[in-house]
């Protein structure tokens, strides 16, 4: 199968940001007077959903005052810290490079708040190589689910009808959302979900690695 359009998840599919948003996790629910995690398999979960879900789902937060207020806190640590706890996936940049020689065209759709997907990518040299790259909103209110960021970067794409897309990432999260745009989801097993997880939500396909990725891609 051969895809003309090709959109990346950035946390556990580009980079590999697990510490920073780890620590912005747990700084806000301190800040919340929150429990932490009990183990690093729980600390996880929180790796890749979008916020507003995470703190419900995790930390049992169902207020959306005090989601928004979670969020302030996680950003307030993340902004000035967590997003620099991160690096670059090994191989990551030479398969962003053969793709555009290729003449692919590319997009990162995260659930990440767009300035700071924008800040990342800037940060690592990487933000050239995508015609967009579409994140959540401040607050979540218009694009607060994977699917509503999905559909942006469709937008901001202006595409003809009938291209083949692809959406690669590493959570349940990314193939629903890709789903719900009857779009096929390759789902990564060096990020933060796994097998189980990615073939339950109906992955086109699984790759471990980012050499298998290449494969699949050229």
């Amino acid at each position: 199968m051969s895809w003309d359009v090709v959109l990346f998840d950035l946390d556990g599919t580009l980079t590999d940001s697990g510490e920073g948003v780890g620590n912005g996790v747990l700084y806000a629910l301190d800040k919340m007077g929150l429990p932490r995690p009990e183990s690093d398999a729980e600390l996880r979960k929180y790796l890749g959903p979008p916020l507003w879900t995470s703190f419900t789902d995790y930390a049992g937060v169902t207020d959306a005052d005090d989601i928004a207020q979670a969020v302030v806190y996680y950003r307030e640590y993340y902004n000035s810290t967590g997003q620099y706890e991160n690096k670059v996936y090994e191989g990551i940049p030479e398969l962003l490079t053969e793709l555009n020689t290729a003449g692919k065209r590319l997009a990162v759709a995260t659930s990440k708040v767009d300035y700071s997907a924008l800040n990342i990518l800037q940060h690592f040299n990487l933000d050239h190589h995508f015609d967009v790259i579409a994140g959540s909103d401040e607050s979540g209110a218009e694009r607060g689910t994977k699917a509503l960021v999905i559909a942006h970067a469709l937008s901001e794409l202006k595409m003809c009808d009938g291209t083949p897309i692809v959406m690669i990432g590493d959570r349940e999260h990314d193939i629903h959302g890709a789903k719900e745009h009857g779009l096929p989801a390759i789902g990564v097993l060096y990020g933060y979900g796994d097998h189980d997880e990615l073939s339950a939500a109906g992955a086109f396909g699984i790759v471990s690695s980012v050499p298998e990725l290449r494969t699949v891609l050229l």
